[in-house]
């Protein structure tokens, strides 16, 4: 195996670990509510304490990646992150889960971000999407694994086992990267943000991002708690089994797809796969609280071996879920490619990078809040419309200012 490989490897193998954590907790995030019993207000804190500390640590990681080296900053974010799985164990109050997530959110932060800039910086400049979404899709494999273990091992063992079984992969993570990945000699003087942020390019892609973040943010959170909540507040009431499986649908449709659609972004222009994955999401996340209907009204089964009767919505809930990872597959590796030839150009690509971030960072931090407001006052299903609206205005403001700032042709160049 060549020294490149050995080095993709380990970062595939940090954006698993990072995957894996994000997924297991994504999935037990019911049982912590239905232990906890909190309001609607600190159900929105539980997903705000990590997206919140992920906003705070942006900066400072996106600088010190382009300042010093990558490759410590990533072993100091991986170290961490074997810390706080290992605190979660000890977690006894809704106080202190939304602490423990906050420093989960600083954590993964910084992994994400060093190993994401590791991959953009390593790959050749006319393959990145294709580097990036394999990269993707590793994190969406360690997803599903993290989900389907964390049902099984919860239902099975309690907490403690599947936190052990964190700190375990997340250490094989850190002792990757230490020995394979070379040192990064890469480093940029100054304060990358200041240019970049002002970029017209990353500017024009960041009118989409703002406003997507929101509506992924409310999506990919309010799945899992639609489908796993108790009748009396809107949800389904499956078992973490169950809510597994529907997770693992939106992470295994993302995980194939991603390299395959990273590569045509390469060749086709992303312009166009941001635009259209963005707009598909949307339109998906507008059928999600209508799967009991959909179910009632097409031949279903109202249960399934293993998983016992869940009634006719389990099944297009698990669909619906499948359709919205091959949505975002057209998305991400595409618009994750266009700020990493920003920053590979303008000498910033962790900077680059820490601006995608950021921006993301007030919709994440704002979703979580709004859907527990949403979820308690209204109903549960507009937090899906409301997400759905987020999607099309992202699309409406990308190809709108994308035809006045850089012609009718930018489509087909960038």
């Amino acid at each position: 195996m060549t020294t490149a490989k050995r080095q993709f490897y380990a970062l595939y193998l940090a954006r698993f670990a990072s995957g894996f954590g994000l997924a297991t907790l994504l999935t037990l995030l019911p049982d912590y509510i239905d232990l906890f019993d909190p309001s609607g207000f600190v159900i929105g804190l539980y997903t705000t304490g990590l997206t919140l500390a992920q906003a705070v640590a942006v900066v400072p990681f996106a600088w010190a990646g382009d300042r010093h080296d990558k490759r410590l900053v990533l072993l100091v974010s991986l170290g961490l992150s074997a810390a706080t799985y290992a605190a979660f164990a000890f977690v006894g109050s809704s106080a202190g889960f939304v602490a423990t997530r906050g420093l989960q959110g600083i954590a993964v932060t910084g992994a994400g971000l060093m190993s994401l800039a590791l991959v953009g910086q390593l790959a050749p400049a006319d393959q990145r999407a294709n580097y990036i979404g394999t990269a993707n899709a590793a994190r969406f494999a360690a997803a599903i694994a993290g989900t389907l273990s964390a049902g099984l091992l919860y239902e099975a063992y309690g907490f403690d086992a599947v936190f052990s079984v964190l700190v375990s992969l997340v250490t094989a993570a850190f002792l990757g990267v230490l020995l394979f990945i070379d040192p990064d000699e890469t480093t940029v003087g100054g304060f990358p943000f200041t240019d970049l942020a002002l970029n017209r390019r990353i500017l024009t892609i960041t009118s989409f991002r703002a406003q997507y973040a929101l509506s992924v943010t409310l999506i990919r959170t309010w799945v899992p708690i639609y489908a796993g909540v108790s009748a009396a507040r809107g949800g389904l009431a499956y078992s973490a089994v169950a809510v597994s499986v529907v997770i693992t649908a939106e992470k295994f449709t993302n995980m194939v797809c991603q390299p395959f659609t990273g590569r045509l972004s390469d060749r086709i222009g992303r312009a166009w796969f941001v635009f259209v994955g963005g707009g598909l999401y949307g339109l998906v996340a507008l059928a999600v609280p209508f799967s009991p209907a959909l179910g009632a009204a097409l031949p279903v089964p109202a249960s399934l071996p293993l998983l016992g009767a869940l009634g006719p919505a389990f099944l297009p809930l698990v669909a619906l879920n499948g359709l919205l990872g091959v949505a975002d597959s057209l998305r991400e590796p595409a618009s994750m490619a266009l700020f990493a030839d920003e920053g590979s150009d303008n000498g910033g690509i962790a900077s680059s990078f820490g601006i995608r971030e950021l921006v993301w960072r007030p919709g994440s931090v704002l979703a979580p809040m709004g859907g527990g407001l949403l979820m308690g006052g209204v109903g549960m299903q507009w937090v899906f419309y409301v997400g759905a609206a987020s999607a099309f205005t992202g699309i409406a403001a990308f190809a709108g200012i994308l035809v006045y700032d850089h012609g009718r042709g930018a489509f087909a160049e960038w």
